[in-house]
């Protein structure tokens, strides 16, 4: 998250967070800006904020709390009941190492239709090219 908050604030942009309180980690970024840092008590809350106003989830290589975000916002986009958000999964030698995806269309898991609720980039310039392909109105035009 941090990264993000950084680029856009390089560029004079402003930012949201949406911060977790944590007993013993989690402080807000400086990059944030601080009219637009939020904080929640609860994962889900969180999870839900994100997903109400994303219109894409890039999701880099990570642990357990990457795996939860990517996870819940798949379930809701294959169930419908979040729409319009492109999901990137950047890099794709490690998802395919880390989720076999072949293995759970194979065993009826998940419908081979579900494949296509995201797709991979390996540089900034790529995941970018997927949003904007997906979210054409979301074009900002330099004047």
């Amino acid at each position: 998250m941090e990264a993000a908050n950084r680029g856009a604030a390089d560029v004079g942009a402003k930012s949201i967070g949406l911060n977790i309180t944590l007993p013993h980690e989690q402080e807000p970024n400086p990059y944030i800006t601080p009219s637009l840092c939020f904080q929640f008590r609860y994962f889900a809350l969180r999870k839900m904020h994100f997903l109400l106003r994303a219109r894409a989830l890039v999701a880099f290589p990570g642990g357990f709390g990457t795996l939860d975000e990517l996870f819940e916002t798949l379930t809701l986009l294959q169930t419908g009941k979040v729409t319009g958000v492109t999901v990137v999964l950047f890099g794709k030698t490690f998802w395919d190492r880390v989720i076999n995806w072949p293995f759970l269309v194979e065993q009826g898991l998940i419908s081979p239709e579900d494949i296509r609720l995201f797709q991979y980039a390996e540089t900034a310039e790529a995941a970018w090219d997927l949003i904007m392909r997906n979210h054409p109105a979301d074009q900002v035009h330099p004047s």
